[in-house]
């Protein structure tokens, strides 16, 4: 039993460990984002060569970094030009610390750093956006993003965007592919091929349409949880993430 149903009838397996766990199969599987680093730090180096990035009268800028697939705001650092062209230069990201006051890598210490996928400046040239690859949490506390209280201190457990449950669950996937752990039903799927994974693929979408055609909300979403999980274990036994499918919808969008 995996996720407190029968193997043959589970949605979402629950993990074997922290989502964050350092060497992240699906990190380096974005080579759709990863191709674009050098026209994008190209375009960061030419910006700061004609002043159009603001730096404060400290010599500073701050930088959001964000999952660059989950879209989850992980943290907000500041870089000087030092640690934009580090950044840059060496593809993790690095940071002006204001209390030691020197360059900072992130994850120096920890091993959890930010790879660099791609950089972006606001409309008004004060502001930096990072997209990264964490290896790991991103806050000191161990949680994976820093953002995790309300105004009043107290904590969150619930994490923003709701979407990023996909990629969580892609990279939980990916992991069991890596490791093929005994007893997941995630490896008996893959051990399985195409063949099992496409018979409970058909089975759930047939599930979906009787829960619709039932009317019923809450088995609609159960059903169509477990059509997106095998859906999701098909990717991973074909070689194919998640960004591609993304991709291809952005395209039938813009069309």
């Amino acid at each position: 039993r995996e996720g407190g149903r029968t193997a043959e009838k589970t949605a979402v397996p629950p993990a074997d460990g922290p989502w964050h766990a350092p060497g992240w199969p699906m990190a380096h599987v974005t080579a759709s984002l990863l191709s674009r680093r050098a026209y994008f730090g190209q375009a960061i180096c030419n910006h700061t060569a004609r002043g159009a990035m603001q730096f404060d009268a400290h010599g500073l800028i701050p930088a959001i970094v964000q999952h660059a697939r989950s879209g989850e705001v992980l943290m907000l650092g500041y870089m000087n030009e030092a640690a934009l062209q580090q950044t840059l230069a060496t593809r993790q990201v690095t940071f002006w610390s204001r209390s030691r006051q020197s360059l900072w890598r992130k994850g120096e210490t920890s091993g959890h750093v930010l790879q660099l996928v791609e950089i972006r400046q606001d409309c008004d040239g004060d502001t930096l956006l990072v997209l990264a690859e964490p290896a790991g949490p991103t806050c000191h506390t161990g949680r994976i993003s820093c953002f995790h209280r309300t105004l009043d201190g107290a904590p969150i457990e619930t994490r923003v965007p709701p979407s990023l449950i996909l990629t969580d669950l892609a990279d939980l996937i990916a992991r069991r592919a890596s490791t093929m752990p005994e007893g997941s039903y995630t490896t008996r799927l893959l051990t399985g091929g195409v063949d099992r994974i496409g018979k409970k693929i058909g089975e759930e979408a047939a599930e979906v349409i009787i829960a619709a055609k039932n009317g019923a909300p809450a088995e609609l979403a159960w059903e169509l949880a477990d059509l997106v999980y095998h859906a999701l274990v098909l990717l991973q036994q074909q070689g194919v993430t998640p960004e591609t499918v993304w991709a291809e919808l952005r395209r039938r969008h813009s069309t």
